[in-house]
């Protein structure tokens, strides 16, 4: 697995994570995810992920999204 798929998973379970925690918990738990959805749209744009970061210095191979 790479970073990129790394970073896309990671995305994604905490997506559905706090959609979960959101109707269980608080409404406050959407914020989790606008915070995703913000940190993937700059990504985008910028190319800095500080998630590709950490998963580049546990080991993860770079893939062609953050180089």
């Amino acid at each position: 697995m790479t970073a990129d798929r790394a970073v896309l998973a990671l995305a994604g379970s905490m997506v559905l994570i706090s959609l979960l925690l959101a109707h269980w918990a608080s409404p406050w738990w959407l914020l989790l995810t606008a915070f995703v959805g913000l940190n993937l749209l700059q990504s985008a744009f910028t190319g800095f992920c500080p998630a590709a970061m950490i998963f580049r210095r546990l080991g993860f191979k770079s893939g062609c999204a953050f180089n």
